[in-house]
């Protein structure tokens, strides 16, 4: 990433340097994870590209596979012409040896392109660029690629016996309330986890003040702003302008609604008294108790960033379907005079 250049995310990472790479006439691999079978480091979509020479960009692995990935590539060994198949840790001593946990095994999809041959990836960068989500089909046999929009509600990745299909793009969307110095390491750091972003601030001196990069501005008052965005299961929404008056209109918007996650800034004592006062305002009990504030886990957070990753963790944690985070340990002294609207 290049100064002024907005974070990117993982798959848009790989594209970039296989489309440069390409556009320099060097050949490469596009290696995709399409199936796990007991503990995997990395989940089934997981990208690499590896050039010939051995340079790459991504992971597929903890590192160990992606080594004899570049040692295959050096050899000459990985596919020339069609795409292949690879396994890894299918014997317990090779899973040993790829450092794959517990017996786990990884199948990967392995592309040979290169220059003429570019696999679609130009439209599939095209989209990322533009915040804009697609869908890559690879033919197992031909290698020949399909490349359409991705539709809502498709499932992440489709391996089948003849083509394989992974969508691209943010398939989670975050609004933040409020365009204060939270706000922009909370959008750096979910652009990188393959968030599509919006902040939403109807103050005229914040609004022109902000300079975030690939994320969207709403300088409507918070309760439109929310409700034109619709949001949805894939959707998070936090409340942190300091002004009860701006977060409790986005509240009683995302909270009536399917999100999978709603905070707010506060201490504990203000976000009783914010729940006081969504009920008062005829917000349903059990959504008023969907609301996560203090927003974030509590890791002591003592500056804007360490509250963004403590949020973000705690985001990673449902989506991942870990269950309600152990709220056990007390925020530190100096997390709660921070978050002090």
């Amino acid at each position: 990433m290049g100064p002024g250049e907005p974070p990117r995310g993982t798959d848009q990472a790989v594209i970039e340097a296989a489309l440069g790479w390409l556009e320099s006439g060097n050949r490469l691999f596009l290696v995709t994870v399409v199936g796990t079978w007991g503990s995997s480091p990395r989940p089934p979509g997981s990208l690499l590209a590896l050039r010939e020479d051995g340079r790459m960009e991504g992971s597929v692995s903890g590192g160990c596979v992606e080594e004899d990935l570049r040692e295959l590539a050096l050899a000459g060994r990985l596919p020339g012409d069609e795409p292949g198949s690879l396994r890894y840790g299918v014997r317990r001593e090779e899973a040993a040896r790829f450092g794959l946990p517990c017996g786990g095994t990884l199948e990967l999809l392995v592309e040979p392109l290169g220059p003429g041959r570019d696999g679609g990836l130009e439209a599939v960068g095209r989209a990322l660029a533009a915040g804009a989500r697609i869908r890559r089909t690879v033919h197992r046999g031909t290698g020949k690629v399909e490349v359409r929009p991705d539709r809502e509600g498709e499932a992440a990745l489709v391996a089948g016996a003849e083509e394989v299909t992974k969508p691209f793009g943010p398939r989670w969307r975050l609004m933040v309330i409020g365009a204060g110095q939270l706000a922009g390491y909370l959008a750096d750091m979910a652009l990188a986890l393959d968030y599509a972003v919006t902040v939403c601030d109807p103050r005229r001196e914040y609004a022109e003040a902000w300079s975030g990069r690939g994320v969207a501005l709403d300088t409507r008052m918070p309760d439109d702003a929310v409700a034109a965005w619709c949001p949805d299961p894939h959707a998070a929404v936090v409340a942190a302008t300091h002004d009860p008056k701006l977060d409790d209109l986005a509240l009683l918007e995302a909270l009536a609604s399917p999100a999978f996650y709603v905070g707010a800034l506060g201490s504990r004592a203000n976000n009783d008294r914010r729940r006081a006062r969504l009920a008062e305002l005829g917000l349903d009990p059990a959504a008023v108790e969907r609301l996560r504030g203090p927003m974030g886990l509590p890791i002591g957070s003592r500056t804007p960033p360490e509250i963004a990753v403590s949020v973000l963790a705690e985001m990673t944690a449902i989506r991942n379907g870990r269950g309600e985070p152990d709220r056990a340990a007390p925020p530190s002294p100096a997390e709660e005079r921070l978050t002090q609207p």
